[in-house]
């Protein structure tokens, strides 16, 4: 049985004793990997960069990322090590299609992962590069379409990476992630992972959002990972605690 499908107890709590039983997929986005084991039940984590900085928690895999052209000097060594520490899956660029991240056109994007991160198939199950939910041309699931087109058949990803921002009505989310999973299964990925999503709204709509949406991530057969964003002060944390939100992602209500 795949980690992915595997059932854990996830140990956060929020009002004293909740528990709630759940597929194996809840991640930690992190930049200081001291605060990782507060997201209690993670069995991922990742920090947008080649290296874990430090000690995760026993049982969380760390995910490197090749988050785009800057990290390509450093990325072979990083990896192999990554590789021989135990991860297991590889990371592709940090939203592409988004001017302000990596900023890669489908076709750079495709030749540089058959450069990088294709002749590591084998040794980790790969990741495609992580999309936007933006909406146009070269943007979000359109950017991913041209990129499959680029690859040809060639990148070799076993797993689709999305992104979600808004504050909208969950159907919206429901709607964007059933798009990326038909996506992924057309060509022939094994899963979704939505590697950055937020609910963009106040402390008690990301909260509604969180107790509608992690339901139905768990039970959605076509998503292999989340994580929500972030484990740092003003998301998850609070003064280097679960804040409210933070608690809403690792408990039940």
């Amino acid at each position: 049985m795949s980690a992915d499908v595997r059932f854990a107890k996830r140990l956060g709590k929020r009002g004293g004793s909740h528990l709630r039983e759940v597929h194996d997929k809840i991640g930690a986005a992190y930049n200081d990997v001291s605060l990782v084991s507060l997201v209690s039940g993670a069995s991922w984590a990742y920090n947008w960069n080649l290296e874990s900085g430090g000690s995760l928690p026993s049982g969380v895999e760390y995910c490197p990322m090749l988050w785009g052209p800057k990290m390509y000097n450093d990325w072979n060594s990083a990896v192999s090590t990554a590789l021989s520490s135990g991860s297991n899956y590889i990371l592709g660029f940090n939203e592409p299609d988004n001017a302000g991240q990596a900023n890669m056109s489908p076709e750079q994007a495709a030749t540089d992962y058959q450069t990088y991160i294709t002749p590591l198939a084998g040794k980790a199950k790969l990741v495609t590069p992580a999309i936007t939910n933006g909406a146009g041309t070269n943007v979000g699931l359109d950017w991913m379409k041209n990129w499959l087109a680029a690859c040809n058949g060639a990148c070799k990803p076993d797993v689709m990476a999305v992104h979600y921002y808004a504050n909208a009505d969950i159907s919206y989310f429901k709607d964007f992630i059933n798009s990326a999973t038909t996506l992924a299964a057309d060509n022939g990925m094994e899963s979704v992972w939505i590697t950055e999503f937020q609910n963009t709204g106040s402390t008690d709509e990301q909260v509604a959002f969180l107790k509608e949406a992690l339901p139905w991530l768990d039970a959605n057969t076509a998503v292999g990972r989340y994580a929500y964003f972030y484990t740092a002060d003003g998301y998850l944390l609070t003064d280097g605690l679960l804040s409210t939100v933070g608690q809403a992602y690792v408990s039940t209500s």
